[in-house]
């Protein structure tokens, strides 16, 4: 690209035409009709924030930004965020010369600081300025959950992506977070979103989500973020109950009869939700619910187990590679005729095709878990290896433990429950991050046999 030379009377002139420009689109934003900026110009006005000094100019400039990118239309969304990506990385030339002090000048600190300093791309600080804007933090969250849906097909936006997860992680580490109790009192609007934004198992309505809320053996907790005060950024579902349950379904009936809590002796952790696409890879729930777990062991002392009853939506379709492999890792022959059952509709319902299946289905349900991995060798279910990477350990594996169109579509009904042992959370952390080893029950290890022996008795 040819280089571009400016004298100083008509860069000044570009930049007064922008940043008016950006003060009529402030302007129509007020009235309720934003102006929508011409092709290219979101990346001009880019260039004009980070060229301003001003902090009243710079808000109103960023806050131009981001209306003019919302009334965008796609094509100009993407050319934007394209332009992010070939206009706004690092300067060659200031690279350059800061490698040349470090040459010269080895590996002093003002020589690292200016290396540090020029290889930042200009994207990062353009993304801070953004943020000051009123409502900033909420729309560059939106604005990167636009870029997610890019990703596949335009792959050089992936710089962008790792500048955004930068800042991200630094604006919503856990020292930003605030744990609040969601209950039947909470705002309805937040309550709404609980509604809208539960991902493991639907709320059918208001009464659903009252008897998710306001029973005393129910609990809801949520990570709130100062810059976004009515947005659940994670929420996490919990029952209070006698012993670790091994089914949904009994947990969600609202009919049942709720208990003391001073009754219960588990705490089960039933749903886990993120709540913001656009925060995708930044990591809350290891922290919530270790919060969560220390609340409540502080509320009520006589809790002393601490489990999850999770979902398993990888496990069918891994298991349909499996019957369809001519040389499968976890079944034989006489597997694979078995689980022909799962084939027909209604199998469930059959008592005896369901304790035919479960032996073999359970048995490869313990390959999956504590064998199978992906293509860069990690524990293959994405549940497993939230948990697992907690510290958790896999307690016990859940047969026909959620029956609802969807848990048989992705699992064939399994569930599984993984126990967070406060004694053992650390060491089991360690070992899974550094050595890759899986804390699993000697229930569900004796599960695990050989590949001849997967049908054998329950």
């Amino acid at each position: 690209m040819p280089s571009l030379t400016f004298d100083r009377a008509f860069l000044t002139n570009l930049l007064g035409t922008l940043t008016d420009r950006g003060r009529d689109l402030i302007r129509g934003l007020t009235q309720g009709s934003p102006h929508r900026l011409a092709d290219g110009e979101l990346a001009e006005l880019g260039e004009t924030l980070l060229s301003r000094r001003g902090e009243a100019t710079g808000v109103a400039l960023a806050q131009a930004l981001l209306a003019g990118y919302e009334a965008a239309t796609p094509e100009q969304r993407l050319a934007f965020l394209e332009a992010l990506a070939d206009m706004f990385g690092p300067e060659r030339e200031a690279i350059e010369s800061a490698i040349e002090k470090v040459r010269a000048e080895g590996l002093s600190p003002d020589a690292v600081s200016a290396l540090h300093e020029s290889a930042e791309p200009r994207r990062q600080e353009l993304i801070r300025r953004l943020n000051l804007a009123p409502g900033g933090t909420a729309a560059l969250v939106r604005m990167r959950e636009e870029l997610l849906a890019y990703l596949g097909e335009h792959p050089q936006l992936r710089v962008v992506d790792d500048d955004f997860v930068h800042l991200f992680a630094s604006w919503f580490n856990r020292g930003f977070l605030v744990l609040h109790r969601i209950d039947w009192t909470t705002p309805a609007n937040i309550l709404e979103k609980i509604i809208r934004y539960e991902a493991v198992h639907a709320i059918k309505n208001w009464d659903d989500l009252r008897n998710r809320l306001a029973p005393p053996d129910r609990r809801c907790y949520g990570f709130f973020h100062p810059r976004l005060v009515d947005e659940p950024l994670i929420f996490v579902e919990v029952a209070l109950t006698k012993e670790i349950p091994g089914a949904i379904a009994p947990l969600l009936e609202e009919t049942r009869t709720p208990i003391a809590p001073k009754q219960a002796t588990t705490a089960v952790f039933y749903s886990i939700s993120n709540t913001q696409r656009g925060l995708g890879g930044i990591s809350f729930g290891n922290f919530l619910i270790k919060q969560v777990v220390e609340d409540l062991k502080r509320e009520w002392p006589n809790l002393n187990t601490f489990v999850t009853l999770s979902p398993v939506p990888g496990f069918a379709a891994w298991l349909a590679r499996e019957r369809a492999s001519d040389s499968p890792a976890a079944l034989d022959a006489a597997d694979k005729e078995t689980l022909t059952a799962l084939d027909q509709p209604g199998w469930i319902d059959d008592p005896a095709i369901a304790e035919r299946v479960k032996p073999v289905l359970l048995a490869a349900a313990a390959y999956y878990f504590l064998e199978a991995k992906d293509k860069r060798g990690r524990a293959v279910d994405p549940v497993a290896r939230f948990h697992l990477g907690n510290g958790a350990r896999l307690e016990k594996l859940d047969y026909l433990g959620d029956t609802s169109t969807k848990g048989l579509k992705q699992s064939h009904g399994l569930m599984v429950n993984y126990c967070y042992d406060l004694d053992d959370i650390e060491d089991n952390h360690e070992a899974f991050v550094e050595k890759g080893v899986i804390a699993a029950s000697t229930a569900v290890r004796k599960r695990l046999q050989t590949k001849s022996g997967l049908s054998g008795a329950a």
